[in-house]
């Protein structure tokens, strides 16, 4: 399955490692820096002429590339089909493990 981001944009479900929301996540230090470090390197895509609402962030040929959609997190999740509930991230004691989809 594919999620389309906007514009004409798809990527592969299998490689959406997050979508975040800009406007909340961003108010953390580390989502900025983590956000500036990949515009530095080239691995943000802007796929939207307006502001962007949200970011999702892919695993493709073993690097991350974070995309700017002008779509609300809400929006994509639901576009997906929930990705995350694909995901078993927790263990039984709260830590988080490696991701993997369930079988």
């Amino acid at each position: 399955m594919y999620l389309h981001l906007g514009q004409n944009i798809v990527v592969p479900e299998s490689t959406v490692i997050g979508i975040f929301d800009l406007d909340n996540s961003t108010s953390s230090h580390i989502t900025r820096k983590f956000l500036s470090d990949s515009e530095k390197s080239g691995r943000v895509i802007n796929v939207t002429e307006e502001l962007p609402r949200s970011f999702v962030v892919c695993r493709e040929d073993y690097k991350d590339n974070i995309y700017l959609s002008q779509l609300s997190s809400q929006t994509l999740m639901k576009r997906s089909g929930g990705i995350a509930p694909d995901l078993n991230l927790f263990e039984d004691d709260g830590l988080v493990k490696e991701s993997r989809r369930k079988s």
